[in-house]
């Protein structure tokens, strides 16, 4: 006798049997016991999930002849339930939609469609991949489809339902199929196993669910496939033996050589786990996998239910996220899917590869622009103190950061220089004064604080409070003034300037200023915008730097 293969030997025959889709099974029951079954039905959703047997299994349901009426629970014994099952029965026509897509064939369909059934109650059509029909062939069914004959039923399954026309998705009722979890498909994996007399290890049905992606089919066609290879019982070394699986343990040890920012430890795993026979992609597939798994112990606790795991597994994971923020895990989870397609299409993948991790184990030698501008205002504050004063060790420089630790926040202090104090009662006299208290401010602030000020204008000056004014271009200057505790040390810097406790308030005002129309057309640009912007021109002068070309990113 021929070999079944698990996915079929193990097809659920009734509605109670349908895993993961008992929402829809149990709305079709209802529907059977009211009698209000309607004449054509869509369902939706991802491979292996369960469309054509629940297409079957509602077949079975009204045409069982071991009653008198269609039922909710079909016998699978009789002569009509046995040839739907076997895909054999007259009276229920199984038609793959993307063999059988022509006008000429949906004709054909219409014209036996006219007959009675030879030995059911109903003659039931199910038409799997219905989106690969023509559009002359869904506008030849639709006449049929909308007034069919008492006696037929229409059931059509597709896994792009985009590519139905509303015209015939508008005569269906529809049912989209979800995705099954892992925890189910882990379930169901063992009952086979078990069924089947098969040992195993738990690990394996874990990474097998995990595989599976929401399919029961996927996930019991690879359980097929590594039963077939004989060996018994089903271990971890077998799916990374025979089905190119990495090795949970390597991509672990990976990730921690990443978290303790060992530059030669994290290449020598990458170089075990590709010398395993892994490719560069499936490094990286895998290594997403665990970090997402990073991110959920650390967001949702070890425990999630989120989290398809062992308990050695969920132990060391909850030691190794503490090692990480989630930001830091949200940034290495999305850098490492933007590499995916340029390593895959790369005809230097490792290389690629190995930058990237190295990227996330050297993350402390990167420096952000908030820790480049709180170190472009130290440099200055240095130079406004006394010679004979110690220099003060950098803070990341003495402590080496933790990897994916979030940067630190902008901790300028006013100079300890004096700034004299300037004579201000009103608007008019602080407008006469600003320039000459932006200088105050720049020495009191250093350039980096002072960079993204330097773009305000004072619109108002009434009961010691200050009211900034920043153009709608500058929006991002008035946003850094706010954040990361500058605000404070501006204020404080305007009430040492004019000798009083003094209150700010920014917001933007209501245009730009205009150019005038003998500046240079090139300046208008959106590459010169950007020099003109007062943090590039910080760092340009502190820096010596010179712009020689502007790149514009569009893969945005």
């Amino acid at each position: 006798m021929a070999y079944t293969v698990l996915a079929r030997k193990y097809r659920s025959q009734g509605f109670d049997d349908v895993i993961g889709q008992q929402p829809i099974a149990q709305t079709l029951k209802n529907a059977i016991k009211t009698g209000r079954v309607a004449h054509a039905f869509l369902f939706t959703g991802t491979r292996g999930i369960g469309k054509t047997t629940m297409a079957r299994v509602l077949a079975k349901a009204l045409n069982c002849q071991s009653v008198n009426e269609p039922t909710t629970e079909p016998c699978c014994k009789c002569e009509s339930c046995l040839a739907i099952n076997a895909g054999q029965d007259v009276d229920v026509i199984e038609i793959d939609g993307a063999s059988n897509r022509g006008i000429d064939n949906i004709r054909e369909l219409r014209q036996n469609a006219i007959y009675r059934p030879a030995r059911s109650r109903y003659k039931i059509y199910i038409i799997d991949e219905v989106h690969m029909l023509t559009t002359e062939a869904f506008n030849a069914l639709l006449k049929t489809l909308e007034e069919p004959p008492e006696h037929v039923k229409f059931i059509f399954a597709t896994t792009e339902p985009n590519k139905v026309l509303p015209t015939i998705q508008s005569r269906c009722q529809r049912y989209d199929f979800t995705n099954i979890d892992a925890q189910t498909i882990a379930e169901r994996l063992r009952y086979v196993l078990d069924k089947e007399s098969i040992k195993y290890e738990e690990d394996i049905v874990l990474t097998i669910a995990r595989m599976a992606n929401g399919s029961m089919r996927d996930g019991l066609s690879l359980l097929d496939r590594l039963i077939s290879t004989g060996v018994e019982p089903l271990t971890s070394d077998l799916l990374q033996q025979y089905m190119g699986c990495a090795d949970s343990a390597k991509v672990i040890d990976l990730i921690e050589k990443i978290a303790d920012s060992d530059a030669a430890g994290a290449l020598n795993s990458i170089d075990e786990l590709i010398t395993s026979g892994l490719g560069e992609v499936q490094v990286v597939d895998s290594l997403v996998d665990y970090m997402r798994d990073l991110m959920i112990a650390k967001s949702a606790g070890p425990e999630s239910r989120l989290l398809i795991l062992n308990a050695d597994q969920r132990k060391r994971l909850a030691e190794l996220a503490g090692k990480f923020d989630i930001a830091a895990l949200i940034y290495n989870i999305t850098t490492l899917e933007k590499l995916r397609w340029p390593i895959k299409n790369s005809d230097a993948p490792r290389p690629l590869l190995e930058a990237g991790i190295l990227r996330f184990a050297l993350a402390e030698h990167f420096m952000n622009v908030d820790e480049l501008l709180t170190g472009l205002q130290g440099t200055a504050q240095k130079k406004t103190e006394p010679l004979t004063k110690p220099p003060q060790a950098s803070p990341s420089a003495s402590t080496p950061k933790p990897a994916g630790a979030q940067p630190a926040k902008a901790t300028a202090k006013t100079a300890d220089k004096p700034v004299a104090t300037i004579e201000a009662e009103d608007f008019d006299s602080l407008k006469a004064k600003w320039p000459q208290l932006t200088e105050a401010l720049k020495k009191a602030l250093g350039p980096g604080t002072f960079a993204p000020l330097s773009t305000a204008e004072p619109l108002d000056f009434e009961d010691n409070v200050i009211t900034l004014g920043f153009a709608p271009s500058a929006e991002l200057s008035m946003n850094m003034c706010q954040s990361n505790g500058r605000e404070d040390l501006i204020r404080q810097a305007f009430s040492q300037s004019l000798g009083r406790d003094i209150k700010l308030q920014m917001q933007l005002t209501d245009s730009d200023k205009k150019k005038t129309d003998t500046e240079p057309k090139q300046n208008k640009s959106k590459g010169n915008g950007l020099i003109e912007d007062p943090a590039v021109k910080m760092i340009l002068t502190e820096f010596e730097g010179t712009i020689t070309g502007i790149q514009e990113d569009r893969q945005n």
